[in-house]
């Protein structure tokens, strides 16, 4: 309910170049207790009107009077500032369709479906797909700051850190890591982590972490680094695991043995 309640206090702009059909999704978004920031009938209009209001979601017609259409635009404010973007369109032609989808939009509806003026349009699809658009961005939202502090605490711990995906792909390294590696970090990202993390005195390496063990200790093992520098090490590879206990990746911790 609490959700809902934010949803609807939700501030959108309205870019269609049709006075009365403009008017029309005004006047339903307005009675689902949305705030209607702006009506604005150009690409260039409406990245002018992000910049000064504060905007959480655009209804943008994908085709209208003026050099930059709604696609460009969306793209614009995308990049820019990171806003979803629903497209309202009379057009459903394979082109637009595709054009469309580069700017990745938070949905693509058209306008035929609902029948605007005969009907209140927010009763259907396109109020659901509002809520459903709003709902997704916070979510997405919430996750980029939480990997982003992530990111920072791991950064500044003085253990080496390596992430990696399901197929031990390099997906994360810390500034220790990197140190002790010789890796660089955005050079790293992509690469299989024995490629990236070479180890010697140890039987079994981090291939054979499975279902059933939690954690393969490195005790002491030898790391060689890019430049074949070797580092006597201690830690451990830890496996993420999701609800179904399937491997997502791993974790893997070390530090240089104190001598």
């Amino acid at each position: 309910m609490v959700v809902k309640e934010e949803m609807n206090n939700a501030k959108i702009l309205v870019v269609e170049d049709e006075k009365i059909t403009a008017e029309s999704i005004k006047l339903g978004l307005e009675s689902a207790s949305y705030e209607v920031v702006g009506l604005v009938s150009s690409g260039e209009s409406a990245i002018k009107m992000v910049e000064e209001q504060s905007v959480d979601l655009v209804l943008m017609d994908i085709h209208l009077k003026g050099e930059m259409d709604g696609i460009g635009a969306a793209e614009e404010i995308r990049e820019r500032f990171g806003l979803p973007i629903i497209f309202l369109t009379a057009y459903s032609d394979e082109n637009t369709v595709q054009r469309a989808k580069i700017t990745e939009p938070s949905g693509y509806i058209l306008k035929e479906s609902f029948g605007f003026i005969r009907k209140p349009f927010v009763e259907s699809e396109l109020h659901t797909a509002i809520e459903i658009t709003l709902y997704r961005h916070r979510t997405e939202k919430r996750l980029r700051e939480h990997q982003r502090w992530l990111t920072a605490v791991l950064s500044s711990i003085s253990d080496a850190v390596i992430a990696t995906d399901s197929l031990r792909q390099v997906k994360f390294m810390n500034p220790v890591a990197e140190e002790l590696t010789g890796w660089i970090a955005q050079d790293a990202i992509g690469m299989d982590l024995e490629d990236v993390f070479k180890i010697l005195g140890v039987k079994n390496d981090s291939r054979d972490v499975s279902l059933e063990l939690d954690v393969l200790p490195l005790d002491s093992v030898m790391l060689i680094s890019q430049d074949g520098t070797q580092k006597q090490i201690n830690g451990n590879v830890t496996p993420i695991k999701d609800e179904k206990g399937n491997i997502e990746g791993l974790v893997v911790i070390f530090r240089p043995v104190e001598v």
